[in-house]
């Protein structure tokens, strides 16, 4: 038996861009993507802080050290410049691995720079 396990999440980013002529997905900082070991063309989930909206998209990955959240195609209409999302990829894992699995969770500040790491979701989840 396998379960959905949250893998990576990228919490509070904000969004830098909302292109609504590309075809589709999120462009993402590649070090962020590392940080949190998410993967172009990866399915994420995204959640906006800002109107409750939720979808699911693709990952295309954005230059080094550039802090870009480009929400691109259809998806960008569910977005605005600036506001907070959180990102999402899950995977599968084996039912008695799954008791032992810890996520990477990039906690992030209005920049989009990772300040702190985590690996768990703490009991008290209201962060800055």
């Amino acid at each position: 038996m396998f379960r959905t396990m949250m893998s990576g999440k990228i919490h509070r980013a904000r969004v830098t861009e909302a292109n609504l002529n590309y075809v589709g997905s999120i462009t993402i900082d590649e070090d962020i993507l590392d940080a949190v070991g998410m993967y172009p063309n990866e399915k994420v989930q995204i959640v906006n802080n800002n109107n409750g909206a939720r979808f699911e998209t693709y990952i295309i990955k954005g230059k080094r050290g550039s802090g870009v959240m480009c929400v691109n195609g259809a998806a960008a209409r569910l977005v605005q410049e600036g506001d907070v999302i959180i990102v999402i990829s899950y995977m599968m894992v084996e039912n008695e691995a799954a008791r032992h699995h810890q996520p990477k969770v990039a906690i992030m500040n209005e920049h989009n720079e990772i300040t702190e790491m985590i690996h768990h979701e703490p009991e008290a989840t209201v962060m800055g």
